[in-house]
Parts: C-alpha cells; structure tokens; sequence
C-alpha cells in the first residue's frame, strides 16, 4: 500500500474497565484510510507507548499494573515481551525515551513519582530510580490545604535536561540527568492554580506549549539566557472557551510549527490553535468535532489527523488543511477497543 504508516495504540483493557487487549498495530495509507492489523501483543492497559529512538523496541506503561516493560518488535506488526516488567508507580500514565537511547521516564499521575529507566546497548531496562519528592508550591495560598501530587508527562530538551508536568501541583519541572544516579531537580515554573498541566509539546523555536487538563487552556514557557524556563502566557484552547465536563487530553504541532491541535474530551473537539511566525505564543482559531467519544491522544502526521476515542472505541482521520490546520473529516475510522495512545512504529 502506498504511503503506508504503521501505527501502534495502546488501549485500556479490562482490568480498567475498557475494551482493549494489548497493543494494536494500525495502518494508515496516503488517503488517510485506516485498517486494523492485528494485535501485537495482550498486555493489561498499555496506556501510553515511547519508541527507542534507534532500535525496534517499544516501551509501554501498565497503568493498572504499576509497571513499565520493554517490547521488541518481531515481524511487521507483532511484538513480544523483552525482559521482566520493572515496578513503577500508582497509575503510571507515561513513558517517554531518551534521544540518545540511555532511558527511559515514566510519569505516575497516582502517587506524582518521576521514574527513571537506564536502559543497556539493546534497549532493555536494567535499572531503576525514582526522582526527588515533590513539593506544592500552592499549598500555602490553597484553601484546601494540601494536594496530591500527579506527575503526568515528561520530555526530552536538547540540552539534555527532562521536563515534566505535575498536573496536581500546577508545576512544570525541570530535571537534570545525572548518569548513575537518575534525575535531580534543576528549577521549576509553576502555573496557574488550578490550570492541571498535563502534555507538552516542544516548538522548533525552542518554545514549549503545555496544554492544561483542568482549565483546557495552553501555556507557553520558553528559556532565558541563564537557562531557566518562565511563564510567558495561557491562552484558552478554544475560542469558544471551556464547558462543564470538560478535561484537555494530548497537544500536538503540525510538522512545520505552525498550528498545534489539542483534544478535549467531554465536548469531544479538537481545538486548532495557529503558532506565531516566531513560535512565541499560540491563538485559538477554530475546532472540530471528534469524530467521536472522548478523544484521549492524536497524531498528527504528512498532512494527517489520527484521533485516538477512547469512549466510542475507535480511531479516525482527518485531513488536514494546508492553509488554515483546520482538520476536514472524519475521512476514514477503524474500531479499536478504548484506544489510549497512537505511536508511530517508526
């Protein structure tokens, strides 16, 4: 099939009340049609999936399970077990690799752990170290006393630091990665109380966009010269503004920068946001339909929306216009048991 993209999705499975079974492997051709392949491998609620950056191994998160574990890639569209489960936290809901292949960090929105995962020449994980505790810098302004910490997605800077989100705290962490030892705390940038930071995408320019799971708005830090990342600005995804029963999901950039695209779940929408010409700030300029119930992550990709429904258990595609971002669909859709994630297989 021409322009054939494998996809794998993670699901939620029975032991958190969902449909899935493992991890699925998708197909997308250049008209955007999608088809189900098969499942790649059973596992319980592979929720959220990193790729190695070099070599075919998966890497996917247990939520229910508190465990993180390595898959291989064998054939086309299977994977198989590589290695033991490694022990995470309460509800790990992340795991995102290293660029240069040295770890792993997993995200743990139960207990806010930081977890990182040294990996070896073959990508399989051989040790294990938790992050320092966190702190809520609100706890003192906050009427309700003390929060719960809930660590909730990590990424990796060029400079070799790792950023995290605490959606709990209404902090966005930096780390740096010290070899042997894992990750020591570097500074902070704290949110709006209430806002619930939750993804993060990082702009060519350097600026990285946080969208917000509580508030459903997007936030922009970028770096100052002594290497410490501010608060620029929150905006709200939608132009519209947020409803009752809503929670933002997953952010995303278009290749070239110029629009980002954040899910809301409860609304059931797909925000478009237009970047400015120099990456600085985002503006809410339309939204779509999901196309379905409860759009947890998309990908967008060569001119392509995927959107991962976790409530109508399906994934569909929308194309994208050059002009606008604006997302023209559904086009295509394939039934998948409470799709969670989708990762490109490389």
């Amino acid at each position: 099939m021409e322009h054939e993209t494998l996809i794998w999705a993670g699901s939620y499975t029975a032991d958190r009340n969902g449909h899935g079974k493992g991890i699925t492997a998708l197909s997308a051709d250049g008209e955007g049609q999608l088809t189900s392949v098969g499942l790649a491998i059973a596992a319980n609620s592979p929720s959220f999936l990193a790729l190695h950056p070099t070599l075919p191994v998966v890497y996917a998160v247990a939520e229910e399970g508190k465990t993180v574990r390595a898959y291989r890639r064998t054939g086309e569209a299977k994977l198989e077990a590589f290695g033991e489960p490694w022990p995470a936290g309460e509800a790990t809901c992340h795991v995102a690799a290293d660029p240069q292949g040295r770890f792993i960090v997993a995200t743990c929105w139960g207990d806010g752990q930081v977890i990182l995962y040294g990996l070896d020449d073959d990508g399989a994980i051989t040790s294990r170290a938790s992050a320092a505790a966190a702190v809520d810098p609100h706890t003192a302004t906050s009427p309700d006393g003390e929060r719960p910490s809930r660590a909730h997605s990590s990424l990796m800077l060029p400079d070799g630091r790792v950023m995290t989100t605490d959606l709990g705290h209404d902090l966005v962490r930096v780390w740096q990665y010290v070899p042997g030892e894992g990750l020591q705390p570097d500074h902070q940038v704290i949110l709006p109380m209430g806002s619930g930071p939750r993804h993060m995408a990082r702009h060519h320019s350097g600026t990285v966009f946080v969208d917000t799971e509580y508030s459903v708005e997007v936030a922009t830090i970028r770096m100052e010269p002594d290497g410490t990342y501010e608060l620029k600005s929150v905006v709200p995804a939608s132009a519209t503004g947020a409803k009752d029963g809503d929670a933002g999901a997953e952010i995303a950039l278009s290749p070239d920068g110029r629009f980002a695209y954040v899910g809301v779940r409860g609304t059931n929408r797909i925000c478009v946001l237009q970047v400015s010409g120099d990456g600085t700030g985002v503006e809410p300029t339309g939204e779509v339909p999901c196309g379905g119930d409860w759009p947890r992550h998309h990908l967008v990709r060569e001119g392509w929306l995927y959107v991962a429904n976790e409530g109508s258990d399906d994934v569909v595609s929308f194309r994208l216009d050059r002009e606008t971002g604006l997302p023209d669909g559904p086009v295509a859709r394939v039934e998948t048991g409470s799709p969670s994630m989708l990762l490109p297989a490389g």
